[in-house]
């Protein structure tokens, strides 16, 4: 039974590890387009927009666990970072989850409007899972630099101790 936790434990630590994405790092170059997904307004987005001079922070979301993290995205907005270096993209993993697609694309649509700063995409068919190995059915934030290399990332419910990591992040690399 001892063995049978210890061996748990490791092949769980190794799956977490496995879906933060690597540090230092630029991913594949991922395009969400037609029936992979894309924009709330139907155009494509592609990963290659994280290369974009700017610090962004992506949430990739299953819509089920939208509220995991929002503590990390209320500390990132009261830090009123320039928005000529700071921006965010929040994908929402569509296929993670059993609310039909029409309700998650109508709040979609409500919270690009509200949030004009954060560009809203949906991956359909949990492109980005397979792709970069992020964590399905769960809450994954990254912190890209300017030249689109990972910064930070973390998949699953962020400590207070990350928060502040994050934040320190951030404005170390405006």
């Amino acid at each position: 039974m001892r063995i049978l936790v210890i061996l748990s434990f490791f092949i769980l630590s190794s799956t977490i590890a496995f879906a933060e994405l690597p540090i230092g790092e630029i991913p594949p170059t991922i395009v969400l387009k037609d029936d992979l997904g894309g924009r709330v307004d139907g155009t494509q987005w592609s990963s290659e927009e994280l290369v974009s001079g700017k610090v962004l922070v992506l949430f990739y979301v299953d819509p089920d666990e939208s509220d995991l993290n929002n503590h990390v995205s209320e500390a990132l907005k009261a830090e009123n970072y320039p928005s000529e270096k700071y921006g965010s993209v929040a994908v929402i993993n569509m296929a993670a989850t059993w609310l039909p697609n029409l309700a998650i694309n109508i709040k979609l649509k409500s919270k690009q409007e509200e949030y004009k700063s954060t560009v809203y995409v949906k991956d359909l068919e949990k492109t980005m899972v397979e792709k970069w190995g992020l964590s399905d059915d769960n809450s994954d934030i990254i912190l890209f630099g300017k030249d689109g290399k990972v910064l930070y990332s973390v998949d699953g419910k962020f400590t207070d101790a990350q928060v502040k990591e994050i934040v320190k992040a951030v404005w170390d690399n405006l």
